[in-house]
């Protein structure tokens, strides 16, 4: 198994839906976004245009983030995606230097919160159980919602329909037949990390 997403560059018109999706279904802190989009202008007025560059965890089959994290906390679980195990990180950050596509953040020991000196309200305190501080943070493929049978939360939400996930080692699936008719590229391909993140120019 190797799961694997897709995103179709031509579809996306920067929306952030797949950024808000993220918050929600994750609970991430302020200023954690396991997803974003980068809006980029190409070319030269007045034949400039505007491009949106959706961003991710890429769960790299060369990942720096394990080769480098001294407790094994960081690794490369067999359905291909990279995964931090919170018990075992020390906090270090050394993954977050070694990652050539800043997909990961540091939970603060400080309380996070949206409310400033109100402290957390009922939903954070609910969940910031999940983001354990002193330790680093990314992008899971929304491993808890695959558990139930759910694609990532950014796949299902997306209105342009612009992401695509699944199984690359299933000849039947749909990114499958994606890949074999785009030939999609990852990310950076000069930095040698093996991404399975793939975009569609």
């Amino acid at each position: 198994m190797k799961l694997v997403m897709i995103i179709d560059k031509r579809r996306c018109y920067g929306c952030n839906g797949c950024t808000v999706a993220c918050k929600q279904a994750n609970a991430t802190p302020p200023g954690t976004f396991y997803t974003k989009t980068l809006t980029q202008e190409k070319g030269k007025f007045p034949n400039s245009k505007v491009e949106y560059m959706p961003l991710i965890c890429n769960h790299c089959d060369n990942a720096p983030c394990v080769e480098v994290c001294p407790t094994g906390a960081s690794k490369k679980l067999k359905d291909g995606t990279v995964q931090v195990t919170a018990s075992e990180c020390v906090g270090c950050q050394l993954c977050m230097e070694a990652c050539p596509y800043d997909a990961r953040y540091f939970n603060s020991e400080d309380v996070p919160t949206y409310w400033g000196i109100k402290g957390q309200d009922a939903y954070e305190k609910l969940r910031s159980k999940e983001h354990v501080s002193g330790t680093v943070d990314k992008c899971t493929f929304c491993a808890s919602r695959r558990e139930r049978n759910l694609p990532p939360a950014c796949v299902e939400t997306c209105p342009a329909i612009a992401r695509f996930f699944g199984d690359l080692d299933d000849p039947k699936s749909e990114v499958s037949k994606l890949f074999k008719q785009y030939k999609p590229k990852p990310y950076l391909p000069e930095e040698g990390t093996k991404p399975s993140v793939f975009y569609i120019e």
